[in-house]
Parts: structure tokens; C-alpha cells; sequence
């Protein structure tokens, strides 16, 4: 099976965003998948509310999806809003974070996969390049100032209404400068489920946030972190899947052996994306299958990507692409092998 990534290139407001985020996904299946397993109602009043405290700029994007996909805004937010998100099941996830560079891997199902990567200079807050979850909400990204972020998900132990980490994610790259800006945003924004963010920026401070709808803890390290789909801090552990623990720990294990060996930034990248790998999986019935890698280095200031099984990896001079150079490349393509 094909799997193809349309890339997106956008300098305009946040409904322009919103605008052409929807052109995009009009005809793909996704929007249908959506509609089928978001809530046909949500409570818009204090969606709005969240938004407007953390990230009011993102109406105006949901504003713009709802008037390219010719539908009610109610109707935009129960789809896209990454509010009151029904419970998600499954999901991979691995990261590696140095003061060097930040390189992960997403593991789900192609089924549930926005597939777009955006590259979006907003009039009102940061740039950011990362992979599109629930049209407005990425999967991991960086924005202009090197910040770094991806999410894993943990479990939905005390499963509340609030924000799905994408939309968290989202924030935090429009936001947010330093890693110790997105700790901070981290613990106030309304979580809805368990989950880890990796995060590092180019100030060389790298941290993995366990959060839960009722507590954030933070882990830190100078030299390497490494962030999996099972919170470590003592008192979050008992919040941890037991069926997905086994996995995780292995992963975890084969990322903490990179304390002592250290690679490059090119070497780790071929760590997570060789289809040969142990952080490489095809499980996508189960919906833990290796859908795309995303690397940054921090010095270089470079973002590398591919998706699975692509025989060559994207590689962007973020510097130039902020100063208004577009890149070329329109579609990452790759294979799904069940």
C-alpha cells in the first residue's frame, strides 16, 4: 500500500491557514473518519474558552477550515477542534533527545492519519513545520526558535474532558520559545488523557513532561533523554497499560544504550528509520505501525523526515525556509507492508 504526505507551505493569517488546511483534507478520507469517531455535539462555549486562554488565533483556523469544507463551525470544532476527544486507544510513539538534536518515530494506523506535513508562518504567532493530527493539531513539530516536541501516548486511566496533546502541541509551537516555556504551558493546559512529551530546544535543555488530566511531572537530563508510551516517574507508574509496558520497555531500553554510544544526528535519524530497526514497527491493524520520522538538528537547524519504508529522507534548511524560501518537494512518499 502506497502511502503518500502531501506537504503544505503557508504564509498567511490563521484563517488562510485554517482555509487551506481544509481545501486539503475536502476530498480525503480522513474527514469522514473523523466524523465518524469525534462527538456529533461538544460543549462549544468552553472550547472557545481553553482556546481563547491559550490560543484564541486558532478559532480564526477552525473559522477557515469551516468555510473551505462549506460546514457549520460547531461542526468544525466537533471535527477538528481536538476538544472532548473520544478515547483513543493503541499508538507507539519513541524519542531520543540530546542537546544536539531531537529525532522520534510515530507508530499507528494509516486509517487515522491526516497525512499532511505543514510548514505554516502565521501573521500573529510562531512558525512551525510538523505532521498534521486532526487537521489543526501535529504529532511533533518545531517552531522558529528550535523548539522541539513530539507526544506519546500512556493510557486513558482518569480519562477527562479537555485538550487531546496535539492540540497541546500545537499550542506550545505557536507559543512557546524555550523548553522551559512549554513545562510551563504543560501544567496549566486541561489534559484529557495520559500522556509523555519529549521536548528539547536549542539551548541544549531537553525534558520529557508525564502528564495526566490531574498531575505534570517533568524529567530532565544534560546529556540524553529518551521518551516511550510508559510514564517513569514513581508516582505516575501506576497509570501505566500493562499490556503495551513490555514494548515500551524494550524500546526504552535500546534508546538509553545511546548514553554511552553517542551517533550523529544522521546516524540516530537511521536509527529510528531503517524498516530493519527495533524502534521500527509494521503492526498497523493494531494501530502500532511506523507512519514517519522526524528529526531536527539544532545546530545545523535542519529538519530530517521521512515516512515509512521511503528510500530517501526529506531534508530542509529550516533557516532558509524562515526567511522565505520554499522548499520544492510536494509529496513524501512511502509503503505500508502489513
Amino acid at each position: 500500500m502506497k502511502l503518500e504526505v502531501e506537504i503544505l507551505q503557508i504564509r498567511d493569517s490563521s484563517y488562510q491557514i485554517g482555509y487551506q488546511t481544509g481545501e486539503s483534507i475536502r476530498n480525503k478520507a480522513i474527514v469522514n473518519t473523523f466524523g465518524l469517531i469525534t462527538k456529533s455535539k461538544i460543549d462549544i462555549h468552553n472550547m472557545k474558552s481553553i482556546y481563547n486562554t491559550f490560543a484564541p488565533y486558532l478559532i480564526e483556523e477552525l473559522e477557515g477550515i469551516a468555510a473551505s469544507l462549506h460546514i457549520p463551525f460547531s461542526k468544525a470544532a466537533c471535527l477538528f477542534s481536538g476538544y472532548d476527544v473520544p478515547k483513543t486507544e493503541a499508538m507507539g510513539c519513541s524519542a531520543v533527545m540530546t542537546k544536539d538534536y531531537y529525532v522520534r518515530n510515530y507508530d499507528f494506523g494509516p486509517e487515522l492519519y491526516d497525512g499532511i506535513f505543514s510548514m505554516v508562518q502565521p501573521e500573529n504567532t510562531f512558525a512551525s513545520a510538523g505532521y498534521n493530527l486532526q487537521a489543526i493539531g501535529r504529532h511533533d513539530g518545531v517552531n522558529e526558535y528550535g523548539l522541539t516536541i513530539g507526544l506519546h501516548f500512556v493510557s486513558n486511566i482518569d480519562y477527562s474532558v479537555g485538550l487531546s496533546p496535539w492540540i497541546s502541541i500545537r499550542m506550545i509551537l505557536d507559543t512557546c520559545k524555550t523548553t522551559d516555556d512549554a513545562i510551563q504551558l504543560l501544567k496549566e493546559i486541561p489534559h484529557s488523557a495520559c500522556y509523555n512529551f519529549s521536548i528539547g530546544d536549542n539551548h541544549g535543555n531537553i525534558a520529557v513532561v508525564e502528564a495526566t488530566p490531574s498531575n505534570v511531572f517533568v524529567r530532565q537530563d544534560d546529556e540524553l533523554l529518551s521518551c516511550v508510551n510508559h510514564f517513569q516517574i514513581d508516582e505516575l507508574k501506576r497509570k501505566n497499560r500493562q499490556f503495551s509496558e513490555e514494548s515500551s520497555l524494550k524500546r526504552n531500553k535500546y534508546l538509553q544504550k545511546f548514553k554511552d554510544n553517542k551517533p550523529s544526528y544522521h546516524e540516530m535519524f537511521n536509527h529510528f528509520s531503517d524498516e530493519q530497526s527495533p524502534l521500527f514497527f509494521n503492526h498497523y491493524k493494531e494501530l502500532f505501525g511506523t507512519l514517519h520520522t522526524f528529526a531536527y538538528s539544532y545546530e545545523e537547524q535542519t529538519i530530517l523526515t521521512s515516512v515509512a519504508r521511503s528510500n530517501k529522507a526529506m531534508e530542509i534548511n529550516f533557516k532558509k525556509w524562515l526567511n522565505g524560501k520554499n522548499i520544492k518537494d510536494k509529496i513524501l512518499y512511502g509503503i505500508i507492508e502489513y
